[in-house]
């Protein structure tokens, strides 16, 4: 996700500094808890503090299971410590919140312990594709939190907000984009099959993949950077320099927030909505606690306070939300999402990669 929160210096800050009394206050219930314990794996920095503030805390407090957060490793990393260590009849953390081909290749090593149900009285509450399946249909991860990758545009330079995601390819936009480096976080073949091909169905033949490719090649002369480092474009995009491109929704609705001349669209054909399921690693001895909170997490008011305190987008479907218009445009939107073929990514990864380097990157 983007973590790039520069805005929030000052909230990660204050986060930092109540960390050291919080802890002392928050030792009587760790104990009384100690017998009712779960490691609970999450990604570092920004999002972890606001883990460590808003949620478990409260989560302790309602059921008495203790929590020792972990931050863990981006991209693959963590899944193959998870998985060496399952080898080893160990669980560095009980659950882990995990990237969609994360959980696609801990399937392929029947990694994650199934998540029954039954045994909870909120998985009902989720959006369907927010399920993650075994192929044979046992549930393997359930939607943690989103965030979306949205048209961003500086409005000193773009008075009016484009309404597609076509402006990528206007000639009119000549040297003036930021795009995501990879084919794997950009989902611009997505994008591409949802703008012209009439949806990621498009994707599912290598003929229609390198039709997307061939589509996107064509963006190549609006491109000014393809980036790797947030930072750097969230700067060029605030300072005019690179005055459109792709970039996290929420963390442009901070920028926006701070006076800065930048703004997110949902292009009608939709954002790009990316995900993290919470899964259970096999090696764990702790199914029941684990339930208790995934069941706790899939509440909409908890759903809502992630909304609110971390800037995720709900996994939750919309109607049962308490959020206002406005804080619920801060972070999605009603328009039906491109969400990612991440299946591809897990079978066709080397030569996506390969393609990407000679067609649109190269």
């Amino acid at each position: 996700m983007g973590n790039n929160f520069n805005s929030n210096i000052s909230r990660r800050g204050l986060l930092a500094a109540s960390a050291a009394g919080a802890s002392l206050l928050a030792m009587p219930s760790i104990l009384r808890a100690q017998d009712k314990s779960l490691k609970i794996g999450v990604y570092g920095g920004y999002f972890k503090d606001s883990f460590d503030k808003n949620i478990f805390p409260e989560f302790t407090k309602a059921t008495g299971i203790a929590v020792e957060s972990i931050a863990e490793p981006t991209g693959e990393a963590w899944l193959v410590q998870l998985e060496q260590a399952a080898r080893a009849k160990q669980a560095p953390a009980d659950v882990s919140m995990m990237s969609q081909v994360a959980m696609l290749k801990g399937q392929a090593t029947e990694l994650w312990a199934p998540i029954d149900t039954t045994k909870m009285k909120n998985a009902g509450n989720l959006i369907d594709h927010f399920v993650n399946k075994y192929p044979d249909g046992r549930v393997a991860g359930i939607g943690a939190v989103a965030w979306y990758i949205t048209l961003v545009t500086n409005t000193n330079v773009y008075k009016e907000a484009p309404t597609s995601w076509t402006a990528l390819w206007d000639p009119a936009n000549a040297d003036k984009l930021g795009l995501l480096a990879l084919v794997s976080n950009s989902f611009l073949l997505e994008v591409t099959a949802k703008t012209f091909m009439g949806g990621t169905n498009a994707l599912d033949t290598e003929e229609g993949i390198l039709k997307a490719f061939e589509k996107l090649a064509e963006v190549k002369p609006n491109v000014r950077l393809w980036y790797r480092d947030e930072a750097q474009f969230e700067q060029a995009l605030k300072s005019g320099e690179i005055p459109m491109g792709q970039y996290y929704h929420d963390v442009t609705g901070l920028a926006a927030a701070d006076g800065h001349p930048v703004r997110s669209t949902f292009p009608k054909e939709g954002g790009i909505q990316d995900s993290g399921c919470w899964a259970v690693s096999k090696a764990s001895q702790k199914s029941e606690e684990a339930h208790v909170f995934i069941d706790y997490m899939c509440q909409p008011a908890i759903q809502a306070t992630l909304a609110r305190k971390v800037g995720t987008s709900p996994t939750v479907k919309r109607e049962l939300l308490d959020l206002s218009d406005k804080e619920f445009a801060a972070v999605s939107s009603d328009i039906e999402p491109i969400i990612p073929r991440y299946d591809l990514y897990q079978t066709k990864s080397d030569w996506l990669n390969q393609k990407w380097t000679e067609l649109i990157v190269g």
